[in-house]
């Protein structure tokens, strides 16, 4: 039984393909379990559980052993009332779990594949139809507008009326009877399709079931930013990807949701909508469920009480080494593999092991399979002749990985503690020290380091990987540089994270440089791609040198071109923190045409904007914009530039005074 979406709605339900559709629904009560550390202070809650919610003693298993408890059939209402009556003294366990995950990991189920293989393997059948579809008009400003053309991939296009359009629309999906549909800006196409097929008297045939499940639209912060999720109409018993929106999808295609549906034991409807960590977090929940471990509702243990001295000494993060600002040839840049999630399950972390190393950790064990599956897809990417799925199942472990060091600090993962995560990195710190030894001692020079990696210059590194890995007990990946550009910061020190270089195999690496941000207008990045294109030519330093002309020339030819832009392709696309301003800037200008044209715009969304004069922070949104700041956008191209021209001599980092009359 090849299961490929899930849900409970008081039994868990379950859509399968098994020599056919199949449909199943399985009674399920819930329950959760319940320690007291007094119980004997609670007998008469004790009693009314009993007899309302059937709470009978028992013994469940947590990471820090077993506890002696109650198993009351009941659900997230009845516990969280419990908490009320005891003043938060109660311990609870598996409430908020999905049930339908619970079903499946209590019975060595998982959702798409069959129960005798493994989930571990990158290699798996995909038994399901799909279909392309994708309505045209812009989904942001459209909500309006009627829906008067979709695309059917591969089949045909479906234009006219609304009535029509819709009608024939739902009439295919019913005859094809797809289980999966990708469909750009599907979260918000849905919402709508569906409104207005009801408006008209049509049957929607997006869900199989004829029913919904919804997911509220929410702004919300991580790793420092806000981020905001679209709400959703999920159909039952058919996949519906947002293939413009997912991240999943993005990274890793059709295969790499279905891998993390493997994975974590949830339907592909939710792994192409959640985020890596949620995804990681799902997995280490399906694997304690798997293995009888109770799941805990709140975090008591997330960090204790310190003293100030031993914060300042165990909370200090990654390590880094400051690179000197230019030009280098022949440089090795040494990867780590997976280098905190290595370090978790090399030295056994775990939340249960730090006041008892002598014990199996938890997350050291869950998490070793997922890292030999990484390393498994890391190594078939890079065979000849490769299947391109493997690359989108690998950046999927890749993120899930990078995503399940931060959760052991996270104050409310099921399985973290902050005294995990100081561990990591302060592992992770001898480990970087260790290899700088490990590399002079051999007689390389290092250059930079930045937590899991490090640039270095000198012969058999070969020979230094391999010692790195004998000695740390973590694999490594090597890329090697015909040249690397380390780039300066505005005090003239060498910049950690923006650098660039031509690959041996011809490809140009870049981080941090214009042309990888977000927020670049296309304009801009079109120059400087075209720069890096041109420079990748060199193979040399000294070849570098004699390309200077060219860069000029490609520079010179977008700055007399700016005036006759298409102001599209001069649009700055960043997401917003807050919808309210105190002070002027082209964010809030923005912000506020959008109010005025009726839309409204939550915290974390994207908005395209061009800036219209840069001195009074005036911006028209992108569909509306007709003019631009001509100097504001040369200053832009003039970043872009000294990027480039850093590499390439003195006598040309700095563009001539007659180009800057191009832009004045």
């Amino acid at each position: 039984m090849w299961i490929f979406d899930s849900y409970y709605k008081g039994c868990v339900e379950l859509w399968a393909r098994k020599r056919g559709l199949y449909i199943e629904s399985i009674a399920y009560p819930q329950f959760f379990y319940l320690y007291l550390k007094d119980p004997h202070a609670y007998m008469d809650m004790i009693e009314a559980l009993e007899s309302r919610y059937k709470a009978q003693e028992c013994s469940f298993d947590t990471i820090f052993g077993p506890l002696d408890g109650y198993k009351i059939r009941g659900d997230r209402s009845v516990a969280e009332k419990i908490e009320k009556q005891t003043r938060y003294a109660a311990d609870l366990y598996n409430v908020d779990v999905r049930r339908d995950q619970q079903y499946m990991a209590e019975r060595d189920m998982f959702p798409c594949g069959e129960m005798d293989e493994s989930r571990f393997s990158p290699d798996f059948e995909d038994p399901l139809s799909s279909l392309e579809i994708e309505v045209k008009g812009d989904p942001g400003r459209g909500l309006n507008k009627e829906i008067s053309s979709i695309e059917i991939h591969g089949r045909r296009k479906l234009e006219g009326a609304e009535r029509t359009v819709l009608s024939d629309f739902m009439g295919l999906i019913k005859v094809h009877d797809p289980d999966v549909i990708l469909f750009p800006y599907a979260d918000v196409w849905t919402q709508l399709m569906v409104q207005r097929a009801k408006r008209y008297g049509i049957d929607q045939s997006i869900s199989r079931s004829g029913h919904f499940r919804s997911m509220a639209a929410k702004s919300y912060w991580s790793y420092g930013k806000v981020n905001h999720k679209d709400g959703a109409l999920i159909p039952e018993g058919r996949v519906l990807i947002d293939t413009a929106k997912s991240f999943t999808y993005r990274e890793g295609g059709l295969k790499g949701v279905l891998l993390a549906s493997r994975l974590s034991g949830l339907s592909p409807n939710l792994t192409a909508r959640f985020t890596p960590g949620t995804l990681i977090s799902s997995y280490e929940v399906y694997e304690a469920l798997h293995k009888g471990i109770a799941v805990p509702f709140r975090k008591k243990d997330a960090e204790r009480l310190r003293p100030l001295p031993e914060l300042k000494a165990r909370d200090k993060g990654g390590m880094m080494f400051q690179p000197q600002p230019g030009v280098r040839e022949k440089v090795y840049q040494i990867d780590f593999t997976s280098l905190y999630p290595s370090i978790i399950v090399n030295y056994n972390l775990s939340p249960e092991t730090m006041e008892f190393p002598e014990r199996k950790g938890f997350l050291a064990e869950v998490l070793r399979p997922l890292l030999d599956l990484r390393r498994e897809t890391k190594r078939r990417k890079k065979a000849a002749k490769a299947d391109p799925s493997y690359a989108g199942l690998d950046s999927v472990l890749k993120w899930m990985l990078v995503t399940c060091f931060g959760y052991t600090g996270y104050r409310n993962a099921k399985f973290g503690r902050i005294e995990v995560h100081e561990r990591i990195t302060s592992l992770s710190r001898e480990i970087l020290l260790q290899t700088k030894e490990i590399a002079e001692e051999m007689g390389f020079e290092v250059l930079h380091g930045i937590v899991d990696c490090v640039w270095v210059v000198g012969d058999r590194v070969m020979d230094l990987k391999s010692r790195i890995e004998a000695e740390t007990g973590i694999s490594t990946d090597i890329d090697a540089y015909d040249w690397i550009v380390f780039l300066p910061m505005e005090d003239g020190s060498g910049a950690y994270n923006r650098y660039y270089g031509r690959l041996s195999t011809g490809k140009v690496k870049l981080r941090g440089v214009i042309a990888r941000k977000g927020d670049t207008p296309e304009y801009i990045r079109r120059m400087q791609e075209e720069l890096l294109e041109a420079i990748g030519q060199a193979k040399s330093c000294k070849e570098l040198s004699i390309l200077g002309e060219r860069a000029r020339e490609i520079k010179n030819r977008y700055t007399t071109g700016l005036g006759q832009a298409d102001p599209k392709d001069l649009a700055i696309h960043r997401r917003v923190s807050r919808v309210n301003y105190s002070r002027k800037c082209a964010e809030g200008s923005a912000v506020q045409d959008l109010r005025a044209q009726g839309i409204t715009i939550s915290p974390g969304e994207e908005i395209s904007y061009v800036v219209r004069d840069a001195n009074t922070w005036t911006v028209d949104t992108m569909d509306r914009a007709s003019d631009f700041d001509t100097r504001y956008y040369g200053r832009l191209l003039d970043k872009a530039w000294n990027e480039i021209s850093f590499c390439l001599g003195d006598r040309i980092r700095k563009v001539e005074d007659e180009t800057n009359l191009f832009i004045s």
